[in-house]
């Protein structure tokens, strides 16, 4: 029963994300390419000449966001918080988010897988209905100069994807939904039965902060130029 409603959400979420572009291309059909070309010198980075990536890079990147180090240093982390929590639930039921999972190192390698399993269910979603919708889901490092301007690029893209041949920004409600999508498969499908999709929203909340927060650190920290890691292999 909580698998099917845990399919029954995820359907939802992709068809929101699905009709209003479906909606943009029939109202947008037969209007001149000027504007989008002004649209998209207005919205392209300066300075940042992307290139659409291929189908094979797409998917290296989707590796690297479902499992790789963010991914794990993010669950584990998670994971600790979720286990520090002074949640309760009933008698003798133990502590922490969910508390019906008690305390000890099993519970928190529970809490660890679960919040791994959230952030490979969203980032498959956001890869997924990604390239159905034809959106680059995948971060891209801002080539401006500046603290403030990149924080904010970092930001600012946690709800943004990049659109056609030449990469602009645009609005994307897959970035949006894609945190829900992990968290509510999880309070639907393996947290204990009295979690559901409230619960499943308001956990989105925390892991949408999240990711915003894994994109400053791939802003600041990832390797390439102008990070920390970049700089110091130039060094070398």
């Amino acid at each position: 029963m909580k698998m099917q409603r845990v399919a029954a959400t995820l359907l939802a979420m992709a068809m929101l994300g699905v009709l209003p572009p479906l909606a943009k291309a029939q109202s947008s059909s037969g209007v001149g390419s000027s504007g989008t070309g002004s649209q998209s010198a207005t919205h392209t980075q300066p300075g940042q000449t992307y290139v659409k990536p291929t189908s094979h890079q797409l998917f290296r990147k989707y590796l690297f966001d479902a499992f790789g180090p963010y991914a794990l240093i993010g669950a584990a982390a998670a994971a600790g918080i979720n286990q520090a929590s002074g949640a309760r639930y009933g008698e003798n039921q133990g502590s922490g988010s969910p508390p019906e999972w008690g305390g000890g190192a099993g519970a928190y390698f529970q809490r660890f897988a679960s919040n791994y399993g959230i952030n490979i269910t969203a980032n498959t979603y956001r890869y997924g209905l990604g390239a159905i919708l034809h959106e680059d889901t995948s971060y891209y490092r801002c080539e401006c100069t500046g603290f403030g301007h990149r924080l904010g690029h970092a930001l600012i893209t946690t709800v943004e994807a990049r659109h056609g041949e030449d990469g602009h920004y645009r609005f994307s409600f897959v970035n949006l939904s894609a945190p829900y999508a992990g968290t509510m498969t999880a309070a639907l499908g393996w947290y204990p039965g009295r979690y559901g999709p409230s619960d499943g929203f308001r956990m989105g909340n925390y892991a949408l902060a999240t990711y915003a927060g894994i994109n400053v650190a791939k802003e600041f920290i990832y390797g390439g130029p102008h990070t920390l890691m970049g700089h110091m292999h130039h060094q070398h």
